[in-house]
């Protein structure tokens, strides 16, 4: 089966109307998909990491599963949600990473298509976070923007489909974000 939007599209809503095999078919379809994403967190990791793509997947699984009906409008809007789960798991694996280590100074961060994971950027990964934290404080719409293009991998249109703007309003607000975590992660806000 291919991943065909508009057939995903109705398997998600079907599947938050309580439809159980709409919603199975919709994971089987978004399931490479959310592989790939996950490869793209990692493939930094060195040999023997502790956290593989397909525990990234199965836990964000896991986590959309149990969310009691789910509201999915579009695929879109899917990997939204997948995005912040993702997001939510790389970031408690780095701070059980991290439990007992002291966060060193914040490290230059590049910002590709992915922000890659790995057990030595643990402490980048957290500081991230914490920036996307203090940014939603000041902006939730830039600090979501960044989350939906870096972790869940979407692409300009898509997230401006998923936040009800346009695609040039999601470029300015990439630029002015990425701009903003670099001046935070480098310490001089």
């Amino acid at each position: 089966m291919s991943l065909d939007r508009s057939n995903l599209t109705q398997l998600l809503r079907e599947g938050s109307a309580g439809d159980q095999t709409s919603f199975d078919q919709a994971i089987q379809l978004v399931y490479d998909e959310l592989r790939r994403l996950a490869r793209r967190h990692l493939q930094s990791q060195a040999r023997g990491h502790t956290l593989q793509p397909t525990d990234l997947v199965h836990a964000a699984y896991l986590r959309l599963v149990s969310r009691s009906r789910p509201d999915w409008r579009d695929r879109a809007h899917f990997f939204a949600v997948a995005a912040t789960m993702m997001r939510q798991i790389l970031v408690d694996h780095a701070r059980a990473k991290c439990a007992s280590k002291r966060l060193g100074a914040r490290a230059r961060v590049e910002f590709n298509d992915a922000l890659n994971y790995s057990d030595e950027k643990a402490s980048e990964l957290l500081a991230i976070d914490d920036g996307l934290i203090d940014l939603a404080a000041e902006d939730e719409r830039k600090a979501r923007t960044i989350e939906l293009r870096y972790f869940g991998g979407l692409r300009s249109e898509e997230i401006a489909e998923v936040m009800s703007t346009s695609v040039a309003t999601v470029g300015r607000d990439i630029r002015v974000a990425e701009a903003w975590l670099r001046r935070y992660l480098q310490g001089s806000r």
